[in-house]
């Protein structure tokens, strides 16, 4: 019997799916279309939307693509991509993995010229960077890895109209602003002419301000659709400030028509902009929104690392991870500590020891001693999958609600000092041997899915416990 290819490609999807996080999926596998599949020349031709995707997919996962085809297509098939390159006159290419890919264009790969407006050009711009927040001093670790990769990619073929505009989100002191910035300074590094500008969303505010109150709205308008690649850092700042939200709609329509780049950061995601204009949230959403959460102990680890190197300090591997399990996972937080380190290390004269940085700490990060509550597990498991208290308690046997059950359970096991049957009791009202599976079920899965593994890291880390105070010293 003859092979359906859809359902061997639909088959495909789910074994990608295993392998990859929720939001990797959704980004880079899902968009994929089956064109064909010729089974005498065993070749898998897909679309894929851009040619930014391809080449991430050929940099990325084509490993993965590859062992994942030959399970289900068999071996020795081959993969070909279609991808659209000039939307203008609608041509196409075909690529495989090993072959280069010609007829490139209207594609990323041309030299770009900066603004249209050559006289622009040619005045001085200032971009309002920050020189010091670049990607060799970002470190990569499992909470930022994808809106890392992302933004280095856009940042490396900004004229491409894929994920525009990138909308990053995350709590304080995760990175949202190093990160955008240093988009902007690799931007501007590959493309000098590149009218590229960082703002915050206050500074914006006051010079739309200002500009009313002098008649000069028409020419602050004008000043910012010049850009081609623009950032504005903090946007919650404009819920309810409406004058601020209906000029800044000007200036994205014509930039996002004109194929400009627009980098956008916030502490919540689009859906919680409450305050803000409708049309301005349909926009956001339009491109790619992603997260960037607080960074686990082992990436806190690697930038006190990169710090202290960075700084010339010698520093021990205990006060290091004592100073990672105690800064809430906030890398302003451990700037903080290591600028305090130093001082107090050069004035003095001293080393600086795990009891200088009990002191240091104590003075500088707000550490949440309190007990954890099987209320407080709950909620932050909860807010980590977005879903509610009330679903994860209810009966239903949803995948997407049995898991934070299970990883409630898990952690309340690992934190409280309650018995199974308790824990099972205000968890959805279950028995002991369910808490007990459900712990099992997780542990198991941490030993083989990393990615599981550092939302679990993610979870813990939200907790802000003391936990290396805390280990009987």
């Amino acid at each position: 019997m003859k092979s359906n290819p859809n359902a061997l490609w639909e088959q495909s999807l789910r074994l990608i799916k295993e392998n990859v996080s929720e939001q990797q999926f959704n980004t880079w596998f899902k968009p994929i279309v089956l064109e064909s599949y010729d089974e005498k020349d065993r070749k898998i031709t897909v679309r894929v939307p851009s040619m930014f995707v391809y080449e991430y997919l050929e940099e990325k996962y084509v490993d993965l693509l590859r062992k994942v085809l030959t399970r289900v297509f068999g071996e020795g098939v081959r993969l070909a991509y279609g991808i659209v390159v000039d939307k203008t006159n609608n041509v196409g290419v075909v690529a495989t993995p090993d072959d280069s890919v010609a007829g490139q264009s209207g594609s990323d790969k041309n030299t770009l010229s900066g603004s249209a407006d050559s006289t622009e050009d040619s005045l001085p711009f200032d971009s309002q960077l920050n020189p010091k927040q670049t990607f060799e001093n970002f470190i990569e670790g499992t909470s930022n890895k994808l809106p890392r990769s992302i933004g280095l990619s856009i940042a490396e073929h900004p004229s491409t109209s894929q994920f525009n505009p990138l909308f990053v989100f995350g709590p304080s002191g995760c990175g949202k602003t190093h990160l955008i910035n240093a988009i902007g300074i690799r931007a501007k590094q590959l493309y000098p002419k590149m009218r590229v500008l960082y703002v915050s969303a206050r500074l914006f505010q006051v010079q739309y301000v200002d500009a009313s109150l002098k008649n000069t709205v028409n020419d602050f308008i004008k000043f910012y659709q010049t850009v081609d690649l623009l950032i504005v850092d903090d946007i919650q700042e404009w819920v309810t400030k409406s004058g601020t939200q209906n000029t800044f709609f000007h200036i994205f329509n014509h930039l996002f028509r004109n194929g400009k780049r627009i980098i956008l950061a916030s502490d919540r995601p689009p859906v919680d902009l409450k305050g803000m204009d409708e049309r301005l949230i349909t926009r956001f959403r339009c491109g790619l929104i992603t997260e960037l959460e607080r960074p686990n102990v082992q990436l806190c680890m690697d930038i006190l690392n990169s710090m202290v190197r960075r700084d010339g300090l010698t520093i021990p591997q205990e006060v290091i991870q004592y100073i990672a399990q105690t800064a809430n996972g906030s890398v302003r937080d451990l700037q903080g500590v290591i600028n305090s380190l130093l001082a107090y290390s050069v004035v003095y004269d001293s080393k600086v020891d795990l009891k200088l940085a009990e002191r240091i700490v104590s003075r500088s990060v707000k550490v949440d001693n309190r007990p954890l509550t099987i209320d407080d597990i709950l909620d932050k498991v909860c807010v980590h999958y977005q879903v509610t208290t009330e679903a994860v308690n209810s009966r239903s046997r949803k995948r997407d609600l049995v898991i934070p059950r299970q990883v409630s359970m898990y952690l309340a096991q690992k934190y409280t000092k309650m018995p199974a049957s308790r824990i099972g009791k205000l968890v959805g009202d279950r028995d002991h041997s369910t808490v007990i599976h459900s712990c099992t079920q997780v542990e198991e899965r941490m030993k083989i899915d990393a990615a599981f593994r550092s939302e679990i890291e993610s979870i813990e880390n939200s907790f802000k416990l003391k936990q290396f105070v805390n280990k009987g010293r």
